[in-house]
């Protein structure tokens, strides 16, 4: 058993949506560290080039800016990809949107951009790079990683309804799509973090120390916890976990 090469990422490539912070800019610094090439893309090509240029003191780390949201991106970011790369060993789905509002004033805008980025993107992105993820996954399989949520898998107390719909429908694809990939040596999972310092969770970021208390664990996620997580599923180590969601919240879902 070769436990040295267990969790590395050496001489793979790593296409990290949502990448330029939060969430995404954890995974990608792990695997960064991990040897991987990454890739990272986000919708503000500032932000995006400004992360790439930060993080390439750890590794090889290349901006793709580009707006995932619509078909039309989705195939931009693919095309700009393969302008560096001619297949890809793991995809990091985790670009994502969330909305609050009364459930009496819900808006249909907002769930349709939260249900349009948080589900059908992961599933047409993937779809997309499926002839690169093949072409990698000979001597290794490569890998897909949806990013979901906690709040797919218990409810919160906001009113985030197309949020927690789209990260629950988010886990559920996962597992039909591994069913689907898997003969092509393509490895689909999902990971499902808690309290992380993000924007997209805001409460944690500004009230890390409020959020703590309502954590069993008694802290917020960092991003080694993240780190650790998505180099596991990316790795040899997660080989045979096919279709399964891999909750990192520090106990929060089941302490609600």
């Amino acid at each position: 058993m070769d436990t040295q090469n267990l969790f590395s990422l050496k001489g793979r490539t790593a296409l990290v949506t949502g990448g330029s912070r939060g969430i995404g800019r954890m995974i990608a610094e792990g695997f960064l560290a991990a040897g991987a090439r990454v890739y990272i893309s986000a919708r503000k090509a500032e932000a995006c080039d400004r992360a790439a240029k930060e993080l390439s003191a750890l590794g090889h780390c290349v901006s793709l800016p580009a707006d995932v949201s619509t078909l039309d991106g989705i195939q931009a970011l693919v095309a700009a990809y393969a302008k560096h790369e001619d297949s890809l060993d793991i995809l990091v789905n985790n670009a994502g949107a969330a909305w609050g509002a009364p459930y009496d004033e819900f808006p249909e805008s907002g769930w349709d951009k939260v249900a349009d980025l948080n589900m059908k993107t992961p599933f047409f992105l993937t779809q997309a790079l499926t002839p690169m993820l093949k072409k990698a996954a000979t001597d290794h399989l490569a890998k897909v990683i949806h990013v979901a949520s906690i709040d797919g898998i218990s409810v919160n107390p906001w009113e985030t309804y197309s949020y927690a719909a789209s990260k629950a429908g988010l886990i559920h694809l996962t597992k039909r799509m591994a069913l689907r990939l898997a003969p092509e040596r393509i490895v689909v999972s999902a990971i499902a973090p808690g309290p992380f310092a993000s924007d997209m969770n805001k409460d944690a970021r500004d009230h890390g120390d409020e959020v703590a208390e309502r954590v069993p664990l008694g802290r917020i996620g960092t991003p080694e916890d993240m780190a650790g997580a998505a180099i596991y599923l990316a790795s040899r180590a997660g080989d045979y976990v096919v279709g399964s969601t891999l909750v990192v919240d520090g106990g929060t879902a089941w302490g609600r």
